[in-house]
């Protein structure tokens, strides 16, 4: 992902450029100088942070941007609860984005998916994921980010993965279903339906640049903002603004 990001700079994506890299493992990144680690970067112009690293990096990323009072996207998933607080810790001194999928399209997904829960009380309400069959985790981050959207919709609602029992569904009931197989990309499926009607929602990747592009414009938005926590629901918000103000 690092170097589908300096991919993109070098296009001229979003007017970015890429100042330098930090890799622990080493790597090329363009004509950018990569470092193996923060404690070597020297002082330099840099406007934002895109980390597409490890989730065990937070601990170093955080304490090197809190330093140098850089605002930081962290593109990277898995993070355990300790270093999800570090990165809120992090927002009360600095701007962070932070989002368990950075394709914008996935973001236009959960927001639909959330508007169309509210709209539709009643409705049942299912999410299928498909993933290439080297993924670790399941159901996908992103999965459990629209879940969580939908949750929010409907308070009271949760979680069923998988669906191994037996017996009806209830109401408040949101199943989630993992698929692993072959070189998919990813897939997100958000399926609303009721005894008349059925709204299937689909969002697929046909590549992972996506996801750099995703991250280049979080950091575009990022730089400016007031210190404090962003998502994609914060970057579709402004995006949207921009538009009425045009």
């Amino acid at each position: 992902m690092g170097r589908e990001v300096a991919s993109l700079c070098e296009s001229g994506y979003r007017r970015a450029e890429l100042a330098l890299g930090v890799d622990r493992e080493g790597g090329a990144y363009g004509d950018a100088v990569v470092y193996g680690g923060f404690s070597e970067v020297p002082e330099c112009e840099v406007d934002c942070i895109v980390d597409f690293s490890h989730h065990t990096a937070a601990p170093e990323l955080l304490a090197f941007a809190r330093q140098r009072r850089i605002p930081t996207v962290v593109a990277t998933t898995g993070h355990t609860e300790e270093e999800k607080a570090l990165i809120e810790e992090a927002s009360l001194e600095i701007p962070v984005f932070y989002s368990a999928n950075m394709s914008l399209g996935v973001a236009l997904l959960v927001e639909l998916a959330r508007s169309a829960a509210v709209a539709m009380p009643d409705a049942e309400i299912e999410i299928i994921e498909k993933h290439h069959n080297r993924k670790l985790d399941a159901p996908s981050g992103t999965a459990l980010m629209i879940a969580d959207a939908l949750i929010e919709a409907r308070p009271g609602s949760y979680v069923n993965l998988g669906r191994e029992c037996h017996g009806k569904r209830t109401p408040e009931e949101i199943g989630i279903h993992a698929i692993r197989m072959g070189n998919i990309v990813g897939e997100h499926e958000v399926i609303i339906g009721t005894n008349s009607q059925t709204i299937t929602l689909k969002h697929e990747a046909h590549s992972r640049a996506l996801f750099a592009e995703g991250a280049v414009a979080a950091a575009e938005f990022l730089v400016g903002c007031p210190k404090g926590l962003y998502d994609m629901k914060s970057l579709i918000k402004g995006a949207a603004s921009d538009a009425a103000l045009v």
